[in-house]
């Protein structure tokens, strides 16, 4: 399995309620109809309430940690080949405008470790 996370902003005129609706109604829809090979796909909402930040850190800039899961690097590399085309980019980027502020947005892949000593996950957890 291949992980890509991205971080996203909401735009600063949408309530929080707006944004988590827009992207679970309209969004995340949208990308699973245009982009193959998705195994699962993750929205983490930010609750900062109670977030530990350490002093002098950068402030949160983002509203919702993305996550999405494909069987293999080339499995990812097919999706984002589809998601770049100009067509599906341009469909992509019109929709993320209704909610997203797009200047924000960071997207990355990652090598996911689990410690040796943190107890099994649930089978429901896993992708």
């Amino acid at each position: 399995m291949i992980k890509s996370i991205a971080l996203l902003r909401r735009r600063a005129d949408l309530s929080r309620e707006a944004f988590v609706d827009y992207y679970e109604r309209h969004h995340a829809p949208l990308i699973l109809s245009l982009m193959p090979g998705i195994v699962d796909y993750r929205r983490n909402f930010a609750v900062f309430d109670g977030a530990f930040v350490n002093e002098g850190a950068a402030p949160f800039d983002f509203d919702v940690v993305t996550e999405l899961w494909f069987a293999d690097r080339a499995a990812y590399d097919a999706a984002i080949a589809v998601a770049t085309a100009p067509d599906v980019a341009a469909r992509i980027a019109a929709d993320e405008e209704n909610f997203l502020d797009r200047t924000g947005t960071r997207m990355f892949v990652v090598e996911e470790r689990r410690s040796a000593t943190a107890p099994a996950m649930p089978a429901s957890c896993h992708p």
